[in-house]
């Protein structure tokens, strides 16, 4: 085997004597030779971990192959030959992670919708997918039905999303989101006691950006409402909120320094649209939406 050629080597010890299996690094092996041998054993090789810790973050997520293209590795046996370009992304931290599970609400056959608890990633990252909504369903649905994302919640946020299982499915819901053919309502607590209700047309991003919300109770020095979309920009409820003196309960960013004891307070409640394919109106709700996906589904 030959051996292979690695960019920015990572030590097996750190300045402070740590083991290489406790730092984050990124490693880009260049494969050199013929048949250079299987992936788990050339990262191994490479990185200075061990095989087991290299075949655990490939079956994450945070090892990608180039060869006439981009994608994830996660066969360990995988035979990697001369031209191959590995690149190994290391978190022990994010790779030991555990993340909370997503609940299925309905299964359309070109799409299906799921209630994603607050602490999991829509996507993942580099340095893994484990913890992601999209992984987890690519694990329960199996290999033979892709998952195409076509919109997106807040790692910290609660609630409905659609997942696309055809290219068609995904480029004809992002046509609806994009179109704004999507009603999609929150239920959100917020700090302080805002007007019965409101609209907030500030851009965000220099992009034009609409957020609507009606009270529906008042506790002293807070209120929960319903939120309605009329755009998609990042972190568009919570930035308009904290803009208007009433930041979401448990907001880390924008939430001027308040704490909620079960993080941010902010759950996708309703989706609502019509069906790309055979035109009926599909809706999809939290029966108790203020406690997310611990509540029964309608």
């Amino acid at each position: 085997m030959s051996r292979p050629n690695a960019e920015q080597p990572a030590p097996r010890w750190g300045t402070a004597g740590e083991p290489v299996s406790q730092q984050r690094f990124h490693l880009r092996v260049r494969v050199g030779g013929v048949n250079a041998g299987p992936a788990a054993v050339v990262i191994a090789e490479a990185s200075g971990l061990s095989k087991s810790r290299v075949k655990d973050a490939m079956a994450k997520g945070a090892v990608r192959l180039r060869r006439g293209g981009s994608r994830l590795l996660r066969r360990a046996t995988f035979p990697l030959r001369s031209g191959d370009v590995v690149d190994l992304y290391y978190d022990p931290r994010i790779l030991a992670a555990e993340a909370p599970l997503a609940q299925p609400v309905a299964d359309e056959g070109d799409y299906s919708v799921w209630c994603k608890p607050p602490g999991l990633l829509t996507q993942g990252t580099h340095y893994g997918d484990h913890c992601s909504l999209v992984r987890q369903v690519e694990k329960r649905l199996g290999p033979r039905r892709g998952v195409h994302l076509v919109h997106r919640l807040d790692r910290e946020a609660a609630g409905l999303i659609v997942l696309a299982h055809t290219r068609a499915a995904a480029a004809a819901l992002s046509e609806l989101f994009q179109n704004r053919a999507v009603t999609k309502r929150y239920h959100v607590q917020v700090l302080g006691e805002p007007a019965d209700a409101g609209a907030i047309d500030t851009p965000l991003d220099g992009q034009s950006a609409c957020t609507r919300f009606e009270v529906l109770y008042r506790q002293p020095g807070r209120a929960l409402l319903v939120v309605t979309l009329y755009s998609g920009r990042k972190h568009q409820i919570r930035r308009h909120l904290a803009g208007i003196g009433h930041p979401v309960l448990g907001d880390p960013v924008y939430g001027q320094g308040n704490k909620h004891p079960d993080g941010l307070q902010l759950v996708a409640s309703q989706l609502a649209f019509p069906d790309p394919f055979t035109g009926a109106s599909r809706r999809y709700a939290l029966n108790e939406p203020e406690r997310g996906c611990a509540s029964s589904l309608a």
